[in-house]
């Protein structure tokens, strides 16, 4: 009789992390609280219901999504396969029907002999073996469940997410780098500071006010400390024009090296990575829709080249400060049997999703058949997602979907963009073959060692 295993959560993840647990022969009892308790999102009973886009990202090779997915291929990962049968034309993006696309899913996933659909609300974390899949709308039980695991204050229950930008895209003969009044642990000063001037200001603050917003549902638009604490930038404006100028934009203890004057506000960036090639800006969470965020952020001195690879939000988002609880290959830290995957672990978008489940059900199978945990390389897409879940600095942890800026430097310094992008990609599927060479004769040698004490 084979080794049971329980999944919380048939999302994305959770649905990946049972299949591949089932492919390696584990018993899979995989809990699925929806249709009886639904979440406000989402609307049917179906495993892998997409709530928002229906598209999984570009399938270039040149970026990130494409990148993952690719390797997400090497690593015979089942719903990107189903997403490929379900797909409709999209240009260079993977879309999907996403009714086809959860049906699929859910057929394949509870048509398999080794797995178990439960239909039930999870209210405590399971004995035995675990991941956790829940999702961003965790159940207020289970989330009180994994708060007393964790602690609570390693918990968060909001997303406010400020826009990043790369390093590279940084205007630094506009913007200048300094702390407030001289204070931090860099000589040079530990923010990138963008300087206005009144004019410039004034003109931002007109857009902002101006910009289209992302409509609230409803479950969150009713919940009155939603934004409690962490106010978007369009709700400060709103509160009279220098109000953004007296808050995240306030120039106090800030001198323009260019003028050797204090500007009329400033727009600060902070480091993001270990690696220092992604900043965020300090303060600037935001429910403008994204195409006007960009043209409004471009408008910042410094910023007019911008690019970025996330942009800012805020959103009723259950997850944990992985950084502090999380091992790399994802399991929590001092239980070696407890993973956790998707979003509730701290990563964003549907490739996110996907490629933790993968891991976390990967690594939960080693761990069983008392193996170490296999890591993948920094330098591959979902190795850096990984990373950067688990080394992250904690006090600014959000959740993070793939992009370039979270893979390590390459070794030579690539100008331009384009085949920048294509080094990474070569970089990341030769380490990614060479890691996965190794990871299949040691699992041939296991198979074989295992059979000769059957």
């Amino acid at each position: 009789m084979s080794l049971s295993v329980t999944v919380v959560g048939g999302g994305l993840a959770g649905s990946e992390a049972a299949w591949q647990l089932a492919q390696r022969g584990y018993t899979v009892k995989l809990y699925e609280m929806r249709p009886h308790s639904q979440t406000g999102a989402h609307t049917s009973g179906r495993l892998a219901e997409l709530v928002c886009s229906n598209s999984f990202g570009s399938q270039l090779s040149d970026r990130a999504t494409g990148l993952l997915k690719i390797e997400l291929h090497m690593l015979r990962c089942h719903l990107i396969e189903c997403a490929e049968r379900s797909s409709v034309p999209a240009g260079g993006a993977l879309a999907v029907d996403r009714d086809v696309f959860s049906t699929l899913v859910t057929q394949t996933v509870t048509q398999h002999p080794l797995i178990t659909l439960i239909r039930e609300e999870v209210r405590a974390i399971p004995d035995g073996p675990v991941i956790i899949a829940s999702g961003p709308l965790t159940s207020e039980a289970l989330t009180k469940a994994i708060g007393t695991q964790t602690g609570s204050e390693h918990l968060y229950f909001y997303d406010a997410l400020a826009p990043i930008v790369t390093a590279e895209s940084i205007n630094l003969d506009i913007a200048f780098r300094a702390s407030r009044y001289g204070r931090g642990e860099n000589s040079q000063g530990d923010y990138i500071n963008c300087p206005m001037s009144r004019e410039e200001y004034e003109r931002f603050v007109d857009a902002i006010l101006n910009a289209e917003k992302i409509e609230l549902r409803a479950f969150e638009a009713e919940d009155e400390q939603f934004f409690e604490g962490c106010l978007p930038i369009e709700q400060i404006a709103s509160r009279g024009r220098d109000s953004l100028a007296f808050g995240p934009m306030r120039p106090v203890g800030l001198i323009d090296p260019r003028t050797g004057q204090r500007p009329y506000a400033i727009v600060q960036l902070r480091q993001d990575n270990l690696a220092g090639t992604l900043y965020n800006l300090v303060g600037f969470q935001t429910n403008i829709r994204w195409g006007d965020q960009q043209r409004i952020l471009r408008m910042v001195p410094g910023l007019e080249n911008a690019e970025f690879v996330r942009l800012g939000q805020m959103h009723r988002n259950t997850f944990i400060n992985s950084p502090t609880l999380l091992e790399p290959w994802l399991a929590l830290k001092g239980h070696p049997s407890l993973f956790f995957a998707g979003q509730i672990a701290g990563v964003e978008g549907y490739m996110g999703n996907v490629a933790t489940g993968l891991v976390a059900a990967l690594n939960l199978a080693r761990h069983l058949e008392e193996r170490p945990p296999w890591v993948l390389p920094p330098t591959t897409m979902l190795g850096a997602l990984c990373n950067y879940v688990a080394f992250s600095e904690p006090r600014y942890f959000q959740p993070m979907k793939a992009n370039f800026g979270i893979l390590p430097p390459l070794t030579i310094a690539v100008k331009d963009k384009r085949l920048r992008y294509q080094a990474y990609v070569e970089r990341a599927l030769k380490d990614l073959r060479s890691a996965l060479s190794e990871f299949e004769v040691e699992d041939r040698l296991f198979s074989q060692s295992s059979e000769t004490f059957q």
